[in-house]
């Protein structure tokens, strides 16, 4: 497998992701908790460098919020590419009501489809759209 660490695109990618997943941690929680998924054309993801650079330059950002992360990336869903990374350091215990009242709010939120609730699933910070509109707007701004 092929090191991106000194590929100027992935670094100039994770230095646009370092923002995006700091603000996703949960409010409250020290900065522990925090997910970050990206759904992308797979086209799109080809042209930025592919997923491997992409999870490349999520892995380094999350080292930089000092997280412990776990990435996967997966071309040709039924989404296109998706990309996710999450911090799975151990939550302090002064934390951990924070993390799980958000991990409730955000399964709420994924569920609602599933119980067949009329109207769109409601939009709340953390959205899987809503971050991957904000990583081709970092992104595009970081390359300019």
């Amino acid at each position: 497998m092929a090191s991106y660490a000194k590929d100027p695109r992935c670094t100039a990618m994770a230095e646009a992701l370092v923002p995006l997943l700091a603000r996703n941690c949960p409010e409250g929680a020290g900065g522990y908790g925090g997910s970050y998924q990206v759904n992308l054309d797979d086209e799109e993801a080809v042209g930025l460098g592919g997923v491997e650079l992409i999870r490349a330059a999520m892995r380094k950002a999350a080292r930089q919020l000092g997280w412990k992360a776990t990435t996967i990336g997966m071309i040709g869903t039924r989404h296109g590419t998706m990309i996710v990374i999450s911090d799975t350091r151990e939550v302090p215990e002064e934390h951990s009501t924070v993390i799980n009242d958000a991990m409730n709010d955000r399964m709420r939120a994924a569920l609602h489809k599933v119980w067949g609730e009329p109207g769109p699933a409601p939009v709340q910070r953390g959205s899987a759209a809503l971050m991957t509109q904000e990583f081709r707007a970092a992104v595009a701004t970081g390359s300019a």
